[in-house]
This record gives structure tokens, sequence and C-alpha cells, in this order.
């Protein structure tokens, strides 16, 4: 019993360690499989949600929150894979020893919702879906599809459904098949899996943790007291065996001989009262033991240091011998080891001046010298590592004033003949004689350079405005709304950086406006040299000197783009659109595709209601018109067909019936089996006569 109950707290230990590190609610041995799954195959594990992970009982349904738990498990338990990833996962998979059983699914993420139907009852209704997924519509079919259950209050209605659920978690399939699996209790929420949060499982199982801690140690303060008797009747026991190898009294009877050790030791003492003469023997007797006693120990003592001696002399011989073989193989020439010799000899004759050298003293003499000549060395290193570090300090200067010249370079000590080669360069091509030339040169290149940058940045600034004027020339000639047009607008934006920016570049060339006498100035290269500075990115500010960078050099950030609605007759403006603010999607659609064709327009050159038949003209649109309204579909399906445009449209079937009277053939994309698509090509005659056969 214990044991159990100490496995089952390792394992709720174990799962509410899992459970902090995520918010997922799923069992920790699934979230292994996939976390080595994601390991192997260099994925986040966002890319490979658990179903259980994207769905939930809503807040008002939680009284249906145990049977949808009980229901839903398995296929909460299940893995979601997209297409781009399946053969990388159904390989793993094959191939690796999971340790565990795994179920996953290739969903597809395009695929369209298929529910109409609605019944408040359903189980299904009952049910929130991550609506930020991916996978939102293919979990929503799957439930729709799989999990039909009508939640019944009572079995009254029960009895009717075909497919039904109800609180207690019994189970009615297309009915005649039940099931009610209460192997574990519909209300232990320590077991729910589904849900994008964990923090009421942690809490609950926290409790049972606690809970159990509680019925470990009753359990373990039974098992001390148990095992105390325990010892006690062992210890009679063991007394009992003992008393059992006594065959009579007498072997157990000790009294007895302690009487008569007791009378012996009288008699005893009586004799040696009665003789003086056994007196003095004895006396003489102990005497002679203890000199005995004590010649023997200084015959041991001499021995042992006799002994000790001849092992010192051995060790010496020892030491002597690999001293003279060091000295021999040392690479130090002989005038070094002289000197070496000579300074040892002034260190022992400066410290141990009237000392006697003998065998015994070595070892602490040596030690004495070890330690005076680590504290030369430690001072020696110090100031060596005082001198590295002021040499450090230069070449840092040295390196971050010219990071070209040293961007290969160390700032290291072993990078000094590096730095060496540098200044002997210098002094040979005698730099500083043309320091001024240099920094005039310098100074005037700068200030060039940034008008040259100045100048890009204004063309591309006219660029988009003539750009505009000429889109704009194209929308006027579409009607947009009754007898309403649309003209873009790009005003002047106000952000405070780019203003900055702005101000800073015409500092840069402020001479040229003033007309000053020193155009080329210290300053003016130090004011460019700020803004290249913030351009390669400033130390502990290198990201937000990159974003700062790539906001004001893209033009297009120097203008506030919108859109005005004009009226034909007298271009007074009807409404004006910033970002396409406030309006429904339909008419932000409507707005985008005006946009789109005028553009088109500008692209291909064309002039509004010409028809170039001998033109290519051709467009590819991608996902077209899936989430927009019917009415701005078949308004920019027209629009595109006054332009006379070739349209490739790539859209679900289910604005077909739009876009049928705009195409002349289609292909139709068929996979049945979600492993390889068919395509079938026909004009749209055929399709028309296919659509009829199929009506009778």
């Amino acid at each position: 019993m214990f044991r159990k109950l100490k496995d089952e707290h390792e394992d709720i230990e174990n799962e509410i360690e899992s459970l902090i590190k995520r918010k997922s609610n799923i069992d920790s041995r699934q979230i292994k499989i996939r976390d080595r799954l994601c390991s192997s195959l260099g994925l986040d594990e966002k890319a490979l949600p658990f179903a259980g992970e994207l769905i939930r009982v809503k807040e008002s349904e939680k009284k249906w929150e145990g049977a949808a738990e009980r229901i839903l498990r398995n296929f909460g338990m299940s893995l979601l894979v997209e297409k781009k990833n399946y053969d990388k996962v159904c390989s793993w998979v094959d191939s690796s020893d999971l340790k565990g059983r795994l179920v996953y699914y290739l969903a597809q993420t395009k695929t369209a919702s298929s529910k109409t139907d609605k019944n408040n009852d359903s189980l299904f209704e009952k049910l929130e879906i991550k609506t930020d997924s991916v996978f939102y519509n293919w979990i929503e079919n799957e439930i729709s599809k799989r999990f039909n259950y009508i939640c019944c209050e009572n079995l009254e209605r029960f009895y009717k459904e075909h497919f039904a659920l109800t609180v207690s978690g019994q189970i009615k399939s297309g009915g005649k098949r039940h099931e009610k699996d209460d192997r574990r209790d519909i209300n232990d929420k320590t077991s729910y899996i589904l849900g994008w949060t964990n923090e009421t499982k942690i809490k609950l199982l926290n409790e049972k943790k606690a809970k159990l801690e509680s019925e470990l140690q009753d359990i373990a303060d039974k098992i001390i007291e148990l095992n105390k008797k325990n010892n006690n009747l062992q210890e009679k026991k063991n007394a009992f065996i003992q008393i059992k190898e006594f065959r009579n009294f007498s072997d157990m009877d000790w009294k007895e001989p302690v009487k008569k050790i007791a009378a012996l030791e009288e008699e005893k003492n009586e004799i040696e009262k009665g003789s003086d003469i056994l007196k003095k023997l004895n006396k003489n007797l102990k005497t002679t033991e203890s000199e005995t006693e004590n010649t023997e120990n200084k015959l041991s003592n001499l021995k042992d240091k006799l002994s000790r001696n001849d092992e010192n002399r051995k060790s010496a011989e020892k030491e002597i011998k690999k001293c003279m073989e060091d000295i021999k193989t040392t690479d130090l020439a002989e005038d070094k080891k002289e000197s070496l010799y000579s300074q040892l000899n002034e260190i022992f004759e400066k410290e141990f001046k009237d000392f006697k050298l003998d065998f015994d003293s070595c070892n602490e003499k040596e030690n004495q010298i070890r330690k005076i000549i680590n504290n030369k060395i430690k001072t020696f290193s110090l100031k060596i590592k005082e001198i590295e570090k002021r040499i450090i300090n230069a070449m840092t200067i040295f390196s971050r004033e010219y990071d070209f010249q040293t961007r290969d370079m160390d700032v290291s000590v072993e990078s000094a003949p590096e730095y060496e080669k540098i200044l002997i360069k210098l002094e040979n091509d005698n730099l500083p004689a043309f320091e001024n030339e240099f920094k005039s040169l310098l100074n005037e290149n700068t200030i060039k350079e940034i008008a040259k940058f100045q100048g890009l940045l204004n063309k591309e600034q006219t660029l988009i405005k003539e750009k505009i004027e000429i889109i704009n020339k194209s929308l006027s000639d579409i009607e947009y709304n009754t007898n309403r047009y649309i003209k873009l607008e790009a005003e002047k934006n106000t952000d405070i950086e780019i203003k900055e920016f702005q101000n800073d570049l015409r500092s840069c060339l402020s001479h040229i406006i003033t007309g000053s006498n020193d155009p080329y100035s210290e300053t003016k290269f130090l004011q460019v040299k700020k803004i290249i500075e913030r351009f390669k990115g400033r130390e502990g500010s290198a990201e937000a000197d990159k974003r700062w960078t790539k906001k004001v050099t893209d033009v297009r950030n120097w203008f506030i783009f919108g859109a005005s609605e004009r009226w034909m007759d007298d271009d007074a403006e009807y409404e004006h659109y910033t970002d396409s603010g406030g309006k429904s999607g339909g008419q932000k659609e409507k707005l985008a595709y005006t946009v789109l064709a005028a553009s088109l327009a500008y692209q291909f050159g064309l002039e509004w209601g010409e028809i170039k038949s001998e033109s290519f003209r051709f467009v590819a649109i991608d996902e077209a018109f899936g989430r927009g309204s019917d009415e701005s579909t078949a308004y920019s399906l027209e629009l595109f067909k006054k332009l006379n445009l070739q349209l490739l449209i790539v859209t679900p079937l289910q604005k077909i019936h739009i876009i049928e009277p705009y195409v002349s053939s289609l292909g139709f994309v068929h996979n049945p089996t979600g492993s390889n698509s068919e395509l079938i090509n026909m004009t749209i005659e055929e399709y028309r006569k296919n659509k009829e056969e199929m009506k009778k």
C-alpha cells in the first residue's frame, strides 16, 4: 500500500513539474513523445498541437465538462499534423521506439467549414475551438461529423435521440450501441486533458499531492511503530534461543564460580601478608619487569629510528638522482643555470645565514625557499598583469578608433606582433605628415556622399508621388460607386523620428544653402558620423538602431497614404478613407480591388476602355474572393473584364456561381484520399452541361 501511494505521489509530482513548464493539460507521457519528435525534426511544438490543446468546454456549460472529457479524450490526445510536416513525422514515428502510444491525423489546414446545421443542445455548441489556430476548420468539421451527440438533460430525451449523451457520461450511438465507462471518476478534473490553460489542474493536483503526503506520513508513523514492536519481539526471541543452548542449570549458575574466585583471592592475600620474603621477591620481580620493558622499548625505538634513517637515506639518494637528471634535461643554457644557482645561494645566505643544513631540515628549508620564490613570482605576475591590462586597454581604444584596420585582430597580448606591424608600417609610411590633407579629403568626400544619399531619397520620394498621380489617372476613369471615383492621397508623415532624420540630413548639407566659407568643416563631418554610427548600430542599441534605419530610409514611411471618394461632376469629396478604417469587409475588399485594378493599368500601360487583343496581360490571384461578399466579387470581376485582363483565379467552390460568367475554362482539383490530388480540365460549356446532368 505504501509503495503504491508513493508511486502515485511521484507520478503526481512529475505531472505537476511538467504542467508548470507549459499551458497544456495533456498527459506528460504524450508531451514527452511530442518533445522527442519536435527535437529530432527541429519543429516548434506549436506546429504539432494535440487536438485537446485547441478545444475547451464553454464556461456556461461546465456541468457537461466531465461528459465532454470522457467522449473526446482519445480525440483530444491525438496529434494534428499539417501536410508540409506529414512526411517527416510519418518517417520519424515509423523508425522510432515511442515508449508509448501515439495517434496523429493528417489535418488539412485549408479545409473549408462544412458545418451548416445548428442545434443548441449538441455537444459541438458546448465547446470552444481556439480561433487563431490553422486547424480551426478541420477540428470543427471533425467534431460535427464524429461527435454529433445531443446533450440530454433527462432520460426521456435520451431514449428518443439516435446520438445522445447524458451528464453522467452514458453514450448512445446510432440508436443501438450504448456505453458508459466509470473506470475513471467523471468529475476527477486532475485527469482532464481539454483546454489551453492548466492552472485549475495544477491546483487540484497540488491538493491531491498534499493529501497523499498526509496519508504517506500516517502510514510511515505506523511502520516505525510496528518496527519497534518487531525489534522488541526479536530481542526476546533471541534471548529464548540462547537459553535453549544451556542443558544444565549449573551452566547458567554464575553465582557459584564468583564465590570460588572470591575465596581464592582471599587465600592469596593471606599468603602474601604472611611472608616478607615473598613480598620482597614480588617487588624485585615488578622492578625487573619494568626495567626489561623500558629496555625493550628503547631497543624498539632505536630499531625504528635506524629503519627510518635507512629509508630517508634511500629517499635522499633518489631525490638527488632525480634532481641531477632534471638539471641535465632542462632547456636552460649553462649561463642561465649558473644565474639561477647564484640567485638561490643569495636567498639561502640571506634567509638562513647561521643555519647548519642537515637531512631532517632539508624539506622544511625547501618549503621555505619555495614560499619565498612563489612570493617573488606572485609579485612579478601582478606587475605583468598590470602591464598586460594597460596593453589591452590601449589595444581596445585603438581597435575601437580603427575598427576597419583591426577587424581581423584580437584584443589580446598574443596579438601584439600584429599591432606592432601596424606601428612599423605607420612609421615607415610617415602618415602623420599627411594627416591634414587626409582629413580634408575625408570630410569633403563624406559630405559629397551624404549629398548623393539625400538625392537618392528625394528621387524615391518624387517617384512615389509620380506613380500615385499615374494611378489616379486610371482611378478617375473607374466608377467606384454611382457617379463617384477614388483618388489616392499621400500626406507628409509627421513622425518625430522621420522628421529628425530629414532635419539631420539637411543640417549636414546646410552649407550649400547658406554658402558657408568652410563647407567641409569638422562639425559637418561629425554630423555625418553620428548618422553613419546609427546606420551601423551603436553598442547597446544595435536592435533599436536597426529598426530606426529600416524605418527612416524606407521612403514609403515618409508618407501617410489615404483614399478620397469624390464626385465625378464637381470633384467634391464624398468620404475619406485612412487604412480602410471603420469599413465592412466587403467595402474594404471593394476598395482594395479598385486600387489593384488601377495599379495593374499603370503596370501594363493600359488605357481605360481600349482593347489590345495581342497584348499579354496575365494576372494570377490565389485564394481569390474566399471571404468577400458576392457583391464585391462581382464588382471586381467586372472591373478586370473592362481592363481586358487575362485572369487565372484560384478559389474555393463557394464563389463559383459568381465567377462562372467571367471564365472560359476551369480546372477542378480533387483530392479524395488526402494524399494524391487529381486535376480535371474542362471548358465552361462542359462544366455547365455536367452541372445540368447532375441536377437531373
